[in-house]
């Protein structure tokens, strides 16, 4: 007697994860960052060395040269740019979809140029002509977010290498004269941005100095950390570039998702010629995977490259390895003569501990990957680690419940829908 309880609830499941896939896909797919080996652009590698004798490049050195680069990406319109830091003494920077490649590698490498400014003998009291600091003057490392001890409000805590110096920019700005005129303002800009304006109210001596205004605690952040680049003495020296042509990088997308797909086809065709019913519910599974990994690097805004999808396509023959897996063993169960439902309870239970084993060993080189590679290997480490995970709810766990569904409801009962012959089946 067929328990249509259950066959209801096996094509429910069905039905929402289908129309779930085909209502979010062309969002998902539209939204994922590519890479610039799929988009275009170029990649360069640079070394950070001082400019000082005496400078040490350390760890704070790096991230702080890698945000000023990320900000004078931002200024040449680079859509969501790549700045990372590597190593003790290297920064990678990815700059994907750009068209003038030379414009924004000289652009890149330029220090940026951080500078203090007032409008004291300026035409205008909002146009800030006169240079009154630069970031030569700060100390390195000297400026860091901190809290107003009366109003517990975010500020920035400066330290400058010229105690009197700031003395007398500040006690000129704070005069009676220059505040009547509304030109007590030491505007703050990187290159030609205008970051800040802070008001000067009275001389600061001791060469310290906060800079309050309505921040939030990562505006404060970010407005010390692009003082500190602005004051940072050091070299960028280009040891690596890679260029990927617009036209080259659609023309890399295009031909790898139609190997991807008909890939997929065949894989799916094998899947149930070999294995009949599980072969379809495989078929199922796998495409939720696809759309599951996608929806993973969509929700990360992870960048997509070639290697990732090497690791994609690595990570739906291991789903179909675990598949494989439990219906062999699914199999041997019916052929030793045991009920379909118990073949199934037997067959996963002995599978799992192989596809956990082999799914394991994988992750933790890909972890291994991960912490020693650099750039594309990370993200083939990255990918592959994700799609292991993704391939065990959907290809384990899914699948044997829409399997235990289908057999438990009695709609399935006979081995060949499996695969085996009632010849290869032993009597008990």
């Amino acid at each position: 007697m067929v328990d249509f309880k259950r066959l209801g609830a096996f094509f429910l499941i069905i039905v929402i994860t289908a129309a779930t896939i085909v209502w979010t896909s062309p969002e998902i797919v539209r939204n994922i960052k590519l890479g610039l080996d799929l988009k275009g652009g170029f990649e360069i590698l640079y070394e950070v060395s001082p400019l000082e004798e005496d400078q040490e490049i350390t760890t704070d050195t790096l991230r702080e040269t890698a945000f000023s680069l990320e900000k004078r990406a931002n200024v040449t319109k680079v859509s969501e740019p790549e700045i990372i830091p590597e190593g003790t003494d290297r920064i990678r920077v990815r700059l994907a979809g750009v068209e003038d490649q030379e414009q924004v590698r000289s652009i890149m490498k330029k220090p940026a140029e951080l500078t203090f400014r007032s409008s004291d003998g300026c035409e205008d009291p909002l146009d800030y002509c006169k240079v009154e600091l630069k970031g030569s003057d700060f100390k390195e490392g000297g400026a860091s977010q901190d809290y107003d001890p009366n109003t517990n409000a975010p500020i920035v805590s400066i330290e400058l290498k010229d105690a009197d110096k700031f003395y007398e920019v500040t006690e000129r700005l704070s005069s009676a004269d220059l505040m009547s005129e509304g030109r007590n303002t030491l505007a703050i800009y990187l290159d030609e941005e205008r970051l800040s304006a802070p008001s000067v109210n009275y001389p600061i001596s001791g060469g310290n100095a906060i800079i309050s205004g309505s921040y939030s605690i990562n505006e404060a952040k970010e407005l010390a950390g692009i003082i500190n680049a602005g004051s940072l003495p050091v070299n960028l020296t280009e040891i690596y570039t890679q260029s990927v042509g617009a036209s080259l990088g659609q023309l890399s997308l295009d031909k790898t998702v139609k190997a991807g797909l008909m890939a997929s086809v065949l894989i799916l065709l094998f899947m149930i010629v070999f294995y009949r019913f599980p072969g379809m519910i495989a078929s199922v599974t796998l495409i939720t995977y696809t759309w599951l990994l996608l929806l993973v690097f969509y929700w990360m805004k992870a960048t997509l490259t070639l290697p990732g999808i090497a690791a994609f396509v690595l990570g739906i023959g291991m789903a179909v390895d675990a598949n494989i897996i439990t219906y062999e063993r699914i199999k041997e169960e019916i052929r030793s003569g045991k009920t379909i439902l118990s073949s199934l309870r037997a067959g996963s239970r002995n599978s799992f501990r192989t596809i956990f084993d082999a799914n394991s060993t994988t992750i933790i080189a890909g972890v291994v990957l991960y912490y020693l590679g650099t750039g594309a290997i990370q993200g083939f480490a990255l990918t592959l680690i994700f799609s292991i995970l993704v391939s065990i709810v959907t290809n384990v766990f899914f699948s044997r419940l829409l399997l235990y569904l289908v057999i438990r409801s009695k709609w399935i009962s006979k081995p060949s829908w499996f695969g085996v012959k009632e010849a290869e089946i032993s009597e008990l």
